[in-house]
């Protein structure tokens, strides 16, 4: 485990800070893509869409990389913008670009061994973690935006001219409740598996549990109604951001993080609700429930020294062909 500190690799200890807290850094690359290279929507700097210009490093591991996969898979992006997948275990040197694990493509644009090389090119002084998802300009080579969120919001617009896909998973009629569950969601659940995780102190972990399940109780009284999303009538954002955390939790969370009060499947309503997502082609695709598992259990050697990744749970929602991989 390492980071980057003026463009040199450095190994650091762990994720949580001296308080024994979980601390998420703010991510740098914040720069935007529009259909007609305007400005982004808080006016930040933005270049024009354009089909085969641009390219997403993810991993399939990942959840905040998981989301800019899906929005890449709904909104017909496959042909428009490449792909590279890193190795699932992140080792002394960070994300690799191995090829030896089913599914890990290595870097097609520069062969570079590491996703740490990427950032040095795009900025030989950069000081920070080095994460995905990664969004790539190759006319400028550098990186445009290495925000999941912002990711989400430029994949569903900004290339609508050249895809023919009007698809608004961000729509405005819905953005204020959007934002508002998006918001609770991710200071809840999304960052909170890894706040309760990463803890190094008890009284921490036994704060970050409370407010986890309470987030999990919330979000099972939203869906009790009968509601089919999050937010509306329709697949959203937030649906999106959830996903890629609910579809971890019994797999890894729940044991490796120690999120063990409850399981998702012990959630009548949420675990209908994952079922129910999981069931559109666009996102099924995109689970890899090998790489998540591998990544976790033999990745964070400080929670798991023998990396021994366990069977099971048997995820019943499976289709047959990621069961085996669950197994």
């Amino acid at each position: 485990m390492g980071m980057l500190v003026d463009g040199q690799w450095q190994e650091t200890d762990g994720w949580a800070g001296k308080d024994g807290s979980f601390k998420r850094q703010t991510q740098k690359f914040r720069d935007w893509i529009t259909a007609d290279g305007d400005s982004g929507p808080d006016g930040q700097n933005a270049v024009k869409a354009e089909t085969g210009r641009f390219y997403l490093y993810i991993s399939y591991a990942c959840p905040w990389a998981h989301r800019a996969l899906i929005m890449r898979s709904l909104k017909g992006l496959d042909k428009h913008i490449g792909l590279s997948v890193v190795h699932p275990h992140m080792l002394d040197q960070g994300w690799s670009f191995e090829t030896g694990f089913s599914g890990a493509s290595g870097d097609e644009l520069y062969g570079f061994s590491h996703l740490k090389d990427l950032y040095v090119k795009a900025d030989p002084e950069f000081t920070g973690r080095v994460t995905v998802p990664v969004l790539w300009d190759k006319k400028e080579e550098r990186i445009i935006n290495n925000e999941s969120a912002d990711i989400l919001r430029i994949l569903n617009t900004a290339f609508n001219e050249i895809t023919g896909n009007d698809e608004d998973y961000y729509p405005p009629d819905l953005r204020e409740e959007i934002d508002a569950v998006n918001e609770r969601v991710y200071h809840e659940i999304n960052n909170g598996v890894y706040k309760v995780g990463f803890a190094t102190k008890q009284e921490v972990y036994d704060r970050e549990i409370v407010k986890l399940f309470h987030g999990l109780d919330w979000l099972e009284h939203r869906l009790s109604d009968g509601r089919q999303y999050l937010v509306g009538d329709r697949l959203t954002e937030a649906d999106i951001r959830l996903f890629t955390t609910i579809v971890r939790f019994d797999a890894v969370y729940f044991i490796h993080f120690k999120c063990s009060q409850a399981a998702i499947s012990d959630y009548s309503f949420l675990q209908d609700y994952l079922e129910c997502l999981y069931r559109v082609n666009a996102i099924k695709e995109t689970v890899r429930m090998d790489h998540i598992k591998a990544h976790y259990y033999y990745s964070h050697k400080h929670l798991n020294p023998y990396r021994i990744v366990p069977h099971g749970p048997d995820l019943a929602w499976l289709s047959k062909e990621h069961a085996s991989q669950a197994a």
